[in-house]
Formats: C-alpha cells, sequence, structure tokens
C-alpha cells in the first residue's frame, strides 16, 4: 500500500465528516467543501496550516504523538480511527516492519492440535478463530454449522470478506447485510493500516476491488473499527433467525490470530435454535462419516 496516498485519503476523509457546527468552528463565508477547511483542522490542533497541510500530504515519518493526538483531538476521531492514525504514521517512519512479529504464511500455518481441542469444548455455542484477512481458520461443530455456506471452495482457507461480497448466500445469512459488509470492510481496513506490507491481504483486497463494487464502494470511505464484542444477527436455512452474542479476543499462539465465541441468552428462542442446530450438523457429520 501506497502509505502517503493512506494517510491523505484518510485524513482528508475524516476532515470531510466534521461539520463546523460539531466542532464548533464560526461559519463565515461560503463553504466549498464538505465538513473543516485544513486551515480550522490547523487552528483546532494548535500548528500552522502550512504544516497540517504536508501532515495531510502523507508526511507523517517521525511525526510526534503530541502532534497525532492534536489532530485526533481535531478531528474527534474515536478510539479505532486513533490507533488507525497511530499505525499510518508508524509505518511511514518504518517502526511497524521492525516492531511487527513475523508473520507466518497462510501455507506455513497449521491448526495446533490443543487450539482444535479448546474448540471443541466449547458446545453450547459457535467458536471460531480466524485472521485478520477474514480467513476461517477453525471452528467447533457449531462454529461450521452457523458458516456452512462459507465452506465451499476446499483448496483454500474459507473467507468471510470474500464470502460477504461475492456470494449471494451472504444477503441470506445475514439479514442486516448492508451493516455486515460494513463491518466487513472497516475491519479490512484497520488490518491493512496494521500490517501494510501483508501481501495476502493486498490480494484479497485487489480482488474485491476488482469484482465487487459494493466493496470498493465501502474501501473508499477509509472507516476503520475495534472489533471486540457486540450481537449479530443471522438467517440460517435449516433453523431460521438468531441474535447471537459474541466477544472476540487475540491469540497468542500467533499474530493476528483471534477467537470468537458467540452465544445466546439462556432460555431463548435463539438458544433452542442452537440445540436444533447441533443436533443437524451431528446428523450432517454422520451422513458424511458414512459416505467414506
Amino acid at each position: 500500500m501506497d502509505n502517503r496516498a493512506e494517510v491523505r485519503e484518510f485524513l482528508t476523509s475524516r476532515r470531510a465528516k466534521i461539520t463546523p457546527e460539531k466542532a464548533g468552528v464560526p461559519q463565515a463565508g461560503q463553504r466549498r467543501v464538505p465538513g473543516l477547511r485544513r486551515s480550522e483542522v490547523a487552528a483546532l490542533a494548535g500548528m500552522s496550516v502550512e504544516y497540517y497541510a504536508k501532515l495531510e500530504r502523507g508526511a507523517l515519518g517521525g511525526v510526534s504523538a503530541g502532534v497525532l493526538d492534536a489532530i485526533g483531538r481535531a478531528l474527534q476521531l474515536d478510539d479505532a480511527e486513533r490507533r488507525h492514525l497511530f499505525m499510518l504514521a508508524q509505518a511511514a517512519d518504518g517502526t511497524t516492519a521492525a516492531m511487527r512479529p513475523r508473520r507466518r504464511s497462510p501455507a506455513q500455518w497449521a491448526l495446533p492440535p490443543s487450539l482444535q481441542w479448546v474448540l471443541d469444548s466449547i458446545t453450547t455455542g459457535p467458536a471460531i478463530v480466524g485472521n485478520n484477512r477474514s480467513d476461517l481458520l477453525a471452528a467447533n461443530h457449531l462454529g461450521r454449522a452457523l458458516y456452512v455456506d462459507v465452506y465451499t471452495d476446499p483448496t483454500r482457507p474459507p473467507n468471510l470478506a470474500r464470502f460477504a461480497f461475492l456470494d449471494a448466500a451472504a444477503h441470506r445469512l445475514y439479514p442486516d447485510w448492508e451493516h455486515m459488509a460494513d463491518i466487513t470492510v472497516a475491519n479490512l481496513r484497520t488490518a491493512a493500516g496494521q500490517d501494510p506490507h501483508d501481501r495476502a491481504l493486498q490480494d484479497l483486497i485487489g480482488e474485491l476491488s476488482t469484482r465487487s463494487d459494493d466493496f470498493r464502494r465501502r474501501w473508499g470511505t477509509h472507516n476503520v473499527r475495534t472489533h471486540a464484542g457486540g450481537t449479530k444477527h443471522y438467517h440460517h436455512h435449516v433453523v431460521g433467525d438468531l441474535e447471537l452474542a459474541y466477544e472476540s479476543m487475540d491469540l497468542r499462539s500467533g499474530a493476528g490470530l483471534s477467537m470468537t465465541i458467540y452465544s445466546a441468552e439462556p432460555g431463548s428462542p435463539t438458544a433452542q435454535a442452537l440445540s436444533l442446530l447441533a443436533s443437524w450438523a451431528a446428523t450432517q457429520q454422520e451422513a458424511s462419516v458414512g459416505r467414506t
């Protein structure tokens, strides 16, 4: 990725989102740009407009944390956006390459048996392991059943981003597909800022940008997010609607790996649906064994 272009487009897009009213800037004269002017951001950040213009053009190498904090406050960046700005600055002066753990390529990474044992010990809800490229690397029986439509190509790991934008089944699995698509792209944008030299990630972004107008439009917004926890809604073709709480956590067993565990409110319709899903998954596994 072109770091200077990433910085320029990110800061420009954040500046365009802040209205003068929201920033507390008096309005004077006809405004020709959406959001704030460079001069207004510079004033809010306590720096000259020439210096801020230089930074917005992509020259973040060597910039101090204090300056980045000032820009973050002026642009009212949230936590995910602020971290993204700092990662772009580190990439600009090369510190991310020096500090980043050596990453195994997809061909080299192998699922440790102990990690699969951990997943299989979670029996009441889906559990999956993925990386920051949205590859679905491992799952327990309920995780595989939940994402059964994603397991279509045996030659490479299933990928949730590729599924979301290139497979029509995603619109059935995700009732609020627009929201899920926004989250998926924001996660990939965050990952690209953390590791701009990940070739597999760049290949995925290039493929999706070429093949999906929906992805390409969202990619241009430069939105980022922190993936931690919340609630997701699904419509499974066997058991119907599911409302699942989830929590994601980083794994120390590999850079960029995370585990996500889903759960249902006890006694809820979703909890009953998960029981049906477990029975269906067991039936499918028995049928698969019988065919071998």
